[in-house]
């Protein structure tokens, strides 16, 4: 008998389900898409109902995919799109039929109160994170105002897998890597905090309890397995946040280990055995119980589509970008772009500018392409210095998400950290990690490092460049005193954009 894994991954684009044999080999994968709401500027909601829907369709044609899968299917896993709040009642019914989603910005006003009555010092031993409106804790705080009924009938706050979760299994729990992103969680005893609670007049019980990803949260309802063709019973495990997941799937489990995530942001995830406490490094549970300190550039990706549009109006391919950027030398003939072309998510200046440096007569565009392409890999070398402030090197670092294509990006990445870049075979990195999890739940191996070695295969490896190194190093103290000269500018640059609005009114 064949065995199989299905893994459901809640996106914030649709919801996937995979079907996953005990190779690691995806059998078949389905998708269905969901609308993303902006009732007003900066806000950003789903409904829930729509991805139990898009799961239920999805696991649906998955199973449909091979005869008789639902039979063999030994264990379902669960990630998600982080920071989405939920609230349901005690009989299960949501009680706002939208979720504000992990871009939603309506919680800036809480959040600036919050910074303005408490420094960073005081509460980061407590949450492991600084303040920044993603986090679901602010998000409870503005349904609690500005939707008091809904807040006070919610039984149970979910994140967007966890209820995907209930509607397959009818339980309710949070696993430790949502929770430690809510800004609510004590990351020394991994519980809720009653201090975070009380300073933000949240109620504590109308949080669901912690476990750990790899536990069995339940079985497969006999509702449930009519909306979707699982077999009743099946168990399902608690599973984990997206982004943790994919670390996972992507073959990054533990010390010294990183990983790099590019897509239209680019996020920096270091492996270690505590969380680091920073106002700008953000720290998730990674799903073997580890840490992962974070830190997030907002324009990865980003920046080089603002290139394409801003200098070819997008007439351009992406690979003819790259290839001007490639007819380049390296370091752009002293050519510096700094890529905060949307700010920065965390730190004193969130206001900050992007900006070219150093431009001659002798630079053209291909200089300005690679320009791009380097300041964001210096923007994330800067990262890197302030997560590992012990000078500890990265054994490896694995590249995913659209930024692992780019094969002229890892060159320089690669010599940029001085680091080796692997890039995985697979690149559903989400539903890689939940077969891991339910592979090693169900037993088919011992530890969650053996199922990652087993699963996770990798097409390439991209080396360091010497020359090219010896290049970046060379450049990056200038593009730190850039860094750090700037900032004396960008109130200077909001207030002027204040005085041109008035004057046009």
């Amino acid at each position: 008998m064949e065995t199989f894994y299905l893994a459901i991954d809640v996106g914030t684009g649709s919801v996937r389900a995979a079907l996953v044999d005990s190779r690691g080999v995806v059998r078949h994968i389905a998708a269905h898409e969901h609308e993303q709401i902006v009732p007003r500027y900066g806000w950003s909601e789903q409904r829930p109902a729509d991805w139990w829907a898009g799961a239920a369709r999805s696991i649906r044609q998955a199973l449909d995919s091979v005869p008789g899968a639902a039979s063999n299917v030994v264990a379902v896993c669960a990630c998600g799109q982080m920071h989405g709040t939920v609230l349901i009642d005690a009989d299960g019914q949501l009680t706002r039929d939208t979720a504000p989603l992990w871009n939603d910005k309506r919680t800036f006003g809480q959040v600036a109160q919050f910074r303005a009555q408490h420094d960073a010092a005081s509460y980061l031993q407590k949450t492991a994170n600084p303040a920044t409106p993603a986090w679901p804790a602010f998000k409870l705080q503005w349904i609690k105002e500005h939707d008091p009924e809904a807040y006070e009938r919610a039984a149970t706050v979910f994140m967007p897998k966890d209820y995907v979760n209930f509607r397959l299994t009818g339980e309710r729990a949070c696993d430790w890597s949502d929770a430690s992103t809510s800004f609510l969680m004590d990351p020394v005893t991994r519980t809720w905090s009653r201090d975070m609670l009380d300073l933000l007049g949240l109620d504590a019980a109308k949080l669901a309890p912690i476990r750990a990803p790899l536990d069995l949260l339940g079985a497969v309802t006999k509702e449930a397995a009519a909306a979707t063709g699982l077999r009743e019973g099946t168990p399902v495990l608690v599973g984990g946040a997206d982004y943790p997941v994919s670390v996972l799937g992507s073959g990054v489990y533990g010390g010294g280990q990183a990983s790099d995530i590019t897509g239209t942001s680019s996020i920096i995830t270091v492996i270690a055995d505590t969380p680091m406490l920073h106002p700008e490094v953000s720290n998730l549970v990674t799903c073997d119980g580890s840490w992962g300190r974070f830190m997030l550039l907002d324009s990865g990706g980003d920046a080089m589509r603002w290139a394409r549009r801003a200098f070819h109006e997008n007439a351009l391919s992406y690979e003819s970008v790259a290839q001007k950027a490639a007819s380049a030398p390296v370091g752009a003939e002293g050519l510096f772009f700094l890529p905060y072309l949307t700010g920065e998510r965390l730190g004193e200046h969130t206001n900050s500018r992007a900006q070219f440096f150093g431009i001659t007569a002798k630079h053209g565009l291909a200089h300005l392409h690679r320009a791009v392409l380097e300041g964001v890999a210096f923007g994330v070398r800067r990262h890197i210095a302030l997560l590992q402030p012990d000078g500890a090197k990265m054994d490896r670092l694995v590249a995913a998400s659209g930024g692992a294509k780019a094969s002229l990006w890892l060159k320089i990445k690669a010599s940029m950290y001085r680091t080796p870049i692997l890039v995985p075979t697979q690149v559903e990195c989400g539903v890689t990690g939940c077969a891991i999890l339910a592979a090693t739940a169900h037993g088919q191996f011992a530890r969650l490092a053996d199922a990652v070695d087993a699963f996770v295969s990798f097409e390439q490896e991209v080396l360091p460049d010497e020359r090219a190194s010896d290049t970046y190093d060379r450049m990056m103290p200038i593009f730190e005193r850039l860094y750090l000269n700037a900032q004396q500018f960008y109130d200077d640059l909001d207030r002027l954009a204040l005085d041109s609005q008035e004057h046009a009114q």
